[in-house]
């Protein structure tokens, strides 16, 4: 008959307990960052409350817009919602929701991964990539999230690019291919360091 594994909770010392019940103090951080992703959606909505507006021809919603998204109408006479300035304005659009996403993969990621577990197992909403989180997996996926925000922001200089300098533009591109770098060294890294060669040791 075999017997079954022992299954009671292992009693720690109390400085041992203290230092595995800090990783609570995280908590009030991951609640900080709920509140900030409130705001993301608030500023979503009266972003595109005011799209709508300017289409429709309110001109003080299209004045917000403009000072919004950095069109430098002085240089490019506006008469009223153009091409140009709704492009800026998604592209806006989704850079909140980008960021949203990746608010969304710090707080449920780092909260299983560092804090407690969810209990989210055959959960029907459960996200995929939840179930196979850790630490280099939320590193990478942190990364690429950072390089699309990037990308979005990088497309809307490009964009608007008279309002922009040369050197601003050769910076941002910079900057961008750094994030580039980083990210695809983070990858390299992981993988180097869960090769099957690794796992064999």
């Amino acid at each position: 008959m075999n017997r079954q594994p022992d299954q009671r909770t292992v009693k720690l010392q109390p400085l041992a307990q203290l230092i595995f019940a800090s990783r609570w103090l995280q908590l009030p951080l991951y609640l900080g960052l709920i509140l900030a992703q409130a705001v993301y959606v608030f500023h979503f909505w009266v972003e595109l409350v005011h799209l709508i507006e300017a289409a429709f021809g309110n001109t003080h919603a299209l004045e917000i817009l403009v000072r919004s998204v950095g069109y430098d109408a002085s240089k490019v006479p506006l008469t009223g919602l153009n091409e140009t300035i709704i492009m800026l304005v998604v592209l806006g659009l989704i850079d909140v929701v980008m960021i949203s996403n990746l608010l969304i993969m710090v707080i449920v990621g780092g909260y299983e991964t560092f804090v407690s577990r969810l209990n989210l197992e055959n959960h029907p909403d459960q996200p995929e990539w939840l179930s196979h989180v850790n630490a280099s997996v939320l590193k990478v996926k942190l990364g690429t999230a950072i390089i699309g925000i990037s990308s979005i922001h990088l497309l809307k200089t490009f964009i608007n690019a008279e309002s922009y300098s040369e050197k601003a533009l050769l910076w941002q591109t910079l900057i961008h291919i750094a994030f580039l770098l980083s990210a695809l060294a983070i990858a390299a890294t992981d993988r180097l360091l869960h090769s099957p060669a690794q796992n064999d040791h």
